[in-house]
């Protein structure tokens, strides 16, 4: 019995789709799912739209602008010292 392997136009992803259908994710499984039906329920496509302030980041992931001010110096932090490794 042979499998058959789904090809998604050309291998584009799962988001890539969304965006050029303008259609927002169902798949709440999705690691990449957000409820932000502005964004497509997709972080993928909401880090595409450019820089955003802590407050709109703290929206879409449904934190404080404070906690994610600490994950930001927390992520500062590791790279500094994996660069210093």
């Amino acid at each position: 019995m042979k499998k058959k392997l789904k090809v998604v136009n050309n291998q584009k992803t799962c988001f890539d789709l969304h965006e050029s259908y303008n259609v927002a994710c169902q798949r709440k499984t999705c690691p990449n799912w957000i409820n932000l039906a502005d964004n497509k329920n997709c972080v993928i496509i909401a880090s595409k739209t450019g820089p955003k302030t802590l407050q709109e980041i703290g929206k879409i992931y449904n934190l404080t602008r404070m906690r994610i001010c600490q994950i930001e110096k927390n992520i500062y932090q590791k790279v500094k010292n994996s660069i210093q490794d």
